[in-house]
């Protein structure tokens, strides 16, 4: 018998209107749809930042996919998305990154493997 995967499935939703500050660690895969002021940390985790959430602080994550704000500086082990209206204000270091075209980056990306 073959064994799958199983998908990710979202163990976090912060919805809109929500805000929370300090340090946000997790595993698995979080949806922001609100706000975080702070860190937000996740070794192996895989980080949702929707059209109506923003984020000032830095982002340590596996996987970052951005269609919100963000305002800081995003460390991610396998890649970086951004989407539209994705706006980001920092810089990213990542091993792959896709911008798509509508999206604002003002900083400056490194590629590590």
């Amino acid at each position: 018998m073959i064994k799958t995967k199983k998908p990710d499935t979202i163990t976090m939703l912060l919805g809109p209107g929500t805000t929370i500050e300090g340090t946000v660690e997790f595993e698995n895969t979080v949806r922001l749809e609100g706000n975080v002021v702070g860190k937000i940390h996740s070794a192996d985790g895989n980080l949702i930042i929707g059209e109506t959430a923003t984020v000032n602080g830095e982002i340590m994550v596996n996987v970052a996919i951005i269609m919100g704000r963000v305002k800081g500086k995003i460390y991610a082990g396998k890649r970086v998305e951004v989407y539209p209206p994705g706006r980001i204000e920092g810089d990213i270091e990542c091993p792959a990154i896709l911008i798509k075209s509508g999206v604002i980056f003002n900083g400056n990306c490194t590629m590590k493997v």
